[in-house]
C-alpha cells in the first residue's frame, strides 16, 4: 500500500510542477527540425530547401542497373532486378519491371510537390533579393519542376499537371491526365521562365542555369516533334496506338509538324550559342589517338571535357555515394568488379572503320581483326579482348603482369610442353570471381576512372553524370535541321562532331543522311540514356530493341612452332578466331511489343486516382 502511495505522491508533485512552469516549457521547437515559417524567412534555409530538390536526380544514370541494359547497348549480367521484365516486354501495371527511382511516377510527384512549395513561397519572398538570390532560387525550383515533369512526359506520355500544392480539405484529389500538348506547353513555359530568372546566375557546376533551361527546352521540343508523338505518323506505324481511344494523351492529334521541328531547332541553337562545347570548331579530323583522348576527356568531364557539361550530377570521393561506383559496377570480374552492364555485339558492330565505311563480318580482313582500325570512340568506350587496362590486384598480377583484358580462351603450354586451355581472367570461367564475368565478352570503359592508382572496388569516383551535355544539344539541332530539309547545315555540324572523333566527313543526303545521323548519335552518346528514348521516339524499337542480345566468343591458338607458358595478348604468336553468338534465351529472351513505348502507370496510382487513363497495351 505504501508503495502505491509513493507513486501517487510522485505523480501529483510532478504534475503540479509542470502546471506551475512557464508555458514556454511546452512551446519548444524540435531540435532536428526547422519551422516552415523560419525556412522561408531566411535566405540560407530557403537555399537549403531548394538544394534538397536536386535529390530527385538520385544517382543520375550511375545506378548499378543502367538504362543501357534495357536497350541494344548492353545486357545486365546478374539475375533478377526486374530487368528482363522490360527487355522481354512483360511489363504490366502490377509489375512494370525495373524503373530507376528518378523516373518512377510516385517519386516524381513527391519531388514536384517540393518544387511547388518552393515556387509558391519564393513568389512572395519574406527576405531581401540580395544579389538576386530570390530570382536564382525561384529559377532553380522552376527548372526542376520542368525537369521532373519532362521525366514523366518521356516515360509515361501525358500526366496530370502539378502546378500547385494540394492541401487538406480539397474538393477532390482525383485529377485526369492533361493532353500531351498541354504538358509540353507547361514544361516549355516553366523553362522559359527559368531561363529568364537564371540569366547571369549559377555559372557553377551541378546547379541549374540559363543554358540548362534552354538545352532541356530543346530536348522536350525535339521529342515532341518526333514520330512517336505525331499521332498520324504513330498510328500508321503501330496498331496499338491507332486503336487507342485517347490519342491526345500520347501526342499531337493536329497542328503543324514543321513548326514543331522549327521550334526544336531554334531552342537548340539558342543553347549552342551560349555554350560552344569542347573542340567543336575543327575543320579536319583529329588523329585517332587525339580523338580517343578528347572523347575520354568529355566522358570524364576533365581536361577540356568540363566544357561539355551543361547539367550534371556530381560526386566527391570524400563523400562516398552509390553513383561514384561505376568502376565497381561495370568493371571486369578479373579486377574484382561486378561487370553489371556489359556491351553487346550489336553495339560494337555499329562503330565504323576509320575510313568511314561500315564494319562487316563478311569481310575477311574485318573478321580476322575486329578491333583494328575502328572509330576511335570504340577504344574510349569499351574494354575488349586484348585491350590495355589498369594493373590487376597484387594477388592477381602474377597471372597477368601486363594488365590486358582477357575475354577468350587461349592455348598455353604447361610444364610438360603440352598445350592446355587458359581461360581468360575476365570470363565466366575465370579463377577470379567467375560469377561476375561478362556474358558478352565486353566491358564498359566509358565513365570509369582510368587512373591506374584507382582501385575500383575500394575507391569512389569523382566522375559526374551528364544529365545534359553540349553534344546532345548539337545532335538535337542536327536532327531538327534534317527534318526541316536543311541538309547542308545538318552535315556541317555532324561533321564537326566527327572531326573531333577523328572520323571523315559525311557527304550523304536524304534517307542515308538520316541513317548516318542515327548511328552517329548512337555512337557519340553511348551509355548516356539517350538510346532508350531515341529508339522509341523514332519508332525503330521493333527493329533495334526487339533483336536478341549477342556477344563474342574468342579462341586464341598458338601459331605453328610457338609456345607460351603465361598468356598475353600477342598476334605474333597467336591466331585469334572470333565468333558472334546470340545470348541464350534462358538468360534473356528479348522481345518488343508496342505497349513498351511507354511505362505502365502502376495499379496503385490508378486505384488512388480513378480519373487516370492507363497507357495503351496495358
Amino acid at each position: 500500500m505504501k508503495k502505491y502511495n509513493r507513486i501517487y505522491l510522485l505523480t501529483f508533485l510532478l504534475t503540479g510542477w509542470l502546471v506551475s512552469c512557464n508555458d514556454d516549457f511546452l512551446d519548444t521547437s524540435p531540435l532536428g527540425e526547422v519551422a516552415e515559417s523560419a525556412v522561408w524567412s531566411d535566405a540560407g534555409l530557403a537555399e537549403a530547401f531548394v538544394t534538397d530538390i536536386y535529390g530527385g536526380l538520385v544517382w543520375g544514370g550511375f545506378n548499378e542497373q543502367a538504362l543501357a541494359s534495357l536497350t541494344d547497348e548492353a545486357i545486365f549480367t546478374h539475375p533478377g532486378r526486374g530487368i528482363t521484365v522490360v527487355t522481354e516486354a512483360r511489363s504490366n501495371p502490377e509489375n512494370p519491371g525495373w524503373i530507376d527511382d528518378s523516373r518512377v511516377w510516385s517519386n516524381m510527384y513527391a519531388r514536384l510537390r517540393s518544387t511547388n512549395i518552393a515556387i509558391e513561397k519564393l513568389s512572395d519572398p519574406q527576405f531581401e533579393n540580395t544579389g538576386g538570390i530570390v530570382d536564382r532560387l525561384l529559377g532553380e525550383a522552376t527548372f526542376m519542376r520542368a525537369y521532373f515533369s519532362h521525366q514523366l512526359l518521356r516515360n509515361y506520355a501525358a500526366f496530370p499537371i502539378a502546378d500547385r500544392t494540394y492541401k487538406l480539405g480539397e474538393e477532390t484529389y482525383e485529377i485526369p491526365r492533361n493532353t500531351f500538348e498541354e504538358c509540353v506547353n507547361f514544361i516549355i513555359a516553366d523553362l522559359d521562365k527559368a531561363a529568364q530568372l537564371l540569366d547571369g546566375h549559377n555559372l557553377i557546376r551541378g546547379r541549374a542555369n540559363r543554358v540548362a533551361a534552354l538545352a532541356l527546352k530543346a530536348r522536350v521540343l525535339l521529342y515532341a516533334a518526333s514520330d512517336l508523338h505525331d499521332i498520324p505518323t504513330a498510328s500508321a506505324n503501330s496498331p496499338i496506338i491507332s486503336s487507342y481511344s485517347n490519342k491526345e494523351l500520347l501526342g499531337y492529334i493536329s497542328g503543324n509538324r514543321i513548326e514543331r521541328w522549327q521550334r526544336a531547332k531554334d531552342a537548340a541553337k539558342a543553347a549552342m550559342d551560349l555554350m560552344p562545347g569542347n573542340q567543336l570548331q575543327l575543320t579536319t579530323p583529329l588523329s585517332a589517338e587525339q580523338a580517343a583522348t578528347v572523347y575520354n576527356n568529355n566522358s570524364l568531364s576533365r581536361n577540356g571535357g568540363e566544357n561539355e557539361m551543361i547539367f550534371g550530377r556530381y560526386y566527391l570521393n570524400s563523400k562516398p555515394e552509390w553513383g561514384g561506383r561505376q568502376g565497381l559496377f561495370n568493371g571486369p570480374n578479373g579486377y574484382n568488379n561486378w561487370a553489371g552492364n556489359t556491351p553487346i555485339q550489336l553495339m560494337i558492330d555499329d562503330y565504323e572503320m576509320m575510313d568511314g565505311s561500315d564494319f562487316d563480318w563478311s569481310n575477311p580482313e574485318h573478321a580476322s581483326a575486329p578491333y583494328d582500325n575502328r572509330d576511335p570512340r570504340l577504344y574510349a568506350t569499351f574494354l575488349y579482348d586484348g585491350a590495355q587496362w589498369k594493373p590487376r590486384s597484387p594477388a592477381n598480377q602474377s597471372r597477368d603482369p601486363l594488365g590486358q583484358i582477357q575475354t577468350g580462351s587461349y592455348e598455353v603450354t604447361n610444364a610438360s610442353g603440352a598445350k592446355v586451355t587458359h581461360w581468360g581472367l575476365d570470363t565466366r570461367s575465370s579463377p577470379i570471381e567467375d560469377w561476375n564475368g561478362s556474358y558478352t565478352g565486353y566491358y564498359v570503359r566509358k565513365f570509369i576512372e582510368p587512373d591506374p592508382a584507382h582501385v575500383d572496388q575500394n575507391t569512389w569516383q569523382e566522375i559526374p553524370w551528364p544529365a545534359i551535355r553540349v553534344t546532345e544539344v548539337v545532335m538535337n539541332y542536327i536532327e531538327a535541321c534534317i527534318e526541316l530539309g536543311q541538309e547542308d547545315e545538318a552535315r556541317s555540324w555532324l561533321n564537326k562532331i566527327r572531326f573531333r572523333a577523328g572520323m571523315p566527313a559525311i557527304t550523304a543526303s536524304g534517307q542515308e543522311l538520316r541513317e548516318k545521323y542515327i548511328n552517329e548519335r548512337r555512337v557519340e552518346l553511348a551509355f548516356e540514356e539517350q538510346r532508350y528514348y531515341d529508339t522509341r521516339r523514332w519508332m525503330i524499337a521493333p527493329q533495334t530493341l526487339g533483336r536478341q542480345a549477342n556477344g563474342i566468343q574468342i579462341r586464341g591458338t598458338l601459331k605453328p612452332g610457338q609456345s607460351n607458358t603465361l598468356y598475353r595478348y600477342d598476334p605474333e604468336i597467336y591466331d585469334y578466331n572470333y565468333q558472334v553468338f546470340d545470348i541464350d534465351p534462358g538468360k534473356e529472351n528479348r522481345l518488343w511489343l508496342d505497349k513498351m513505348y511507354w511505362m505502365p502507370i502502376h495499379f496503385d496510382e490508378i486505384n488512388r486516382n480513378s480519373e487516370l487513363m492507363q497507357n495503351p497495351g496495358y
